[in-house]
């Protein structure tokens, strides 16, 4: 029965109900464990369709984040990657509608798709929710969780721009052509771009957010420019270390910077391999989604759109955001039902620090 305008009552503190979540690329039901504290309207579990680009690594850290809020909040998690492939995740989404999920959490391959899933999805009076990455066209999305991604693309270019002394050649690596985070870490690039004309861009293109992809296209780049290239400014983590391998394969050592802050994103930030790069937390961004979701299959009302603003990932500061992501995470996923709530009220959706009780 759909519960979207319904209170779910809680007793007590919370519900338990634990969800194994596969990784796989296919889509996957997951399995509960008993529940310890029953609601006292029903024991059935809010279930919430997943479908996302694919599984790079700041989407697997965003599926902790997301497991670690379902299980004290009574939610069964339905986990699908499309593999960059738009035909692909329209399947998921009308797989999830056909198993009457309470709520669809998108985050889409390309900004361009899924209009006919989602009038599916509202004819069947399941919301739609949109976390990482938004559609051209939102009117049918119930609300966003998003990241401020113009913002992130100025910060990493600016960081390059004051790396380089504000001249020399670059290159630059794309997310997925057409996905709302390339267009706009891409628009965020050259609005600082436009304020440096002595920093030239050699090459420009993506490498599907994927590491292994970077290497390769950083080597052909090494081939054609060689010590021409002073820069490498890369629109996620992941393909900025693939730059930096193909670099360090190439004998060549130069500026990287990055966005995302993954647990290997920062560690190349505290080694010196990044100049730096932005903290999207994808526990945390992606968590937050959920809560949003739970909110809406409750009843409650929620904004159009709720905006994680990344900071700054710097030589200085980087030892704060491992212990977060890396060093102490098991002790951050016990806090993030918590804190997730808190930062719903507050309004500052990437807020790592639970407010003093």
């Amino acid at each position: 029965m759909r519960r979207m305008n319904r209170v779910w009552h809680k007793a007590g503190a919370a519900t338990a109900l634990v969800l194994a979540i596969s990784a796989g690329a296919a889509s996957t039901t997951l399995a509960s464990a008993d529940t310890t504290e029953p609601s006292e309207e029903s024991g059935d579990p809010i279930r919430v369709g997943v479908t996302v680009y694919n599984m790079s690594s700041f989407i697997t850290q965003g599926q902790e984040g997301m497991e670690a809020f379902a299980e004290p909040n009574n939610i069964e998690l339905l986990w699908n990657s499309a593999n960059n492939d738009v035909a692909q995740q329209a399947t998921q989404m009308e797989q999830l509608i056909n198993q009457d999920v309470d709520a669809i959490i998108i985050v889409p391959v390309q900004a361009d798709s899924l209009q006919p899933q989602l009038e599916a999805a509202q004819e069947a009076g399941i919301p739609v929710l949109a976390v990482n990455t938004t559609l051209s066209d939102t009117s049918l999305i119930t609300s966003s969780v998003l990241p401020d991604d113009v913002a992130a693309g100025a910060q990493e270019m600016e960081m390059m721009a004051e790396a380089l002394g504000g001249e020399g050649n670059i290159v630059v690596f794309q997310g997925p052509l057409g996905s709302s985070p390339e267009l706009d870490r891409t628009e965020g690039i050259n609005s600082v771009l436009e304020n440096y004309p002595d920093i030239n861009v050699l090459a420009i293109d993506t490498a599907n957010w994927a590491r292994d992809e970077a290497v390769n296209r950083m080597s052909n780049w090494i081939s054609s420019f060689g010590d021409d290239i002073d820069g490498v400014v890369a629109e996620n983590d992941d393909m900025g270390l693939g730059a930096v391998q193909a670099l360090n394969e190439a004998g060549m050592d130069v500026p990287v910077v990055g966005i995302d802050g993954i647990e290997d994103g920062l560690n190349a930030v505290a080694s010196g391999d990044f100049i730096g790069s932005s903290l999207q937390h994808g526990r945390v961004e992606l968590a937050a989604g959920l809560a949003v979701a739970l909110k809406v299959v409750n009843g409650e009302e929620v904004e159009d759109t709720y905006t994680y603003v990344m900071p700054p990932i710097t030589p200085d500061n980087v030892d704060q955001y491992i212990a977060n992501v890396v060093t102490e995470k098991d002790a951050f996923l016990e806090t993030l039902p918590e804190l997730i709530a808190a930062n719903l009220e507050s309004g500052d959706i990437a807020n790592e620090v639970l407010p003093e009780s």
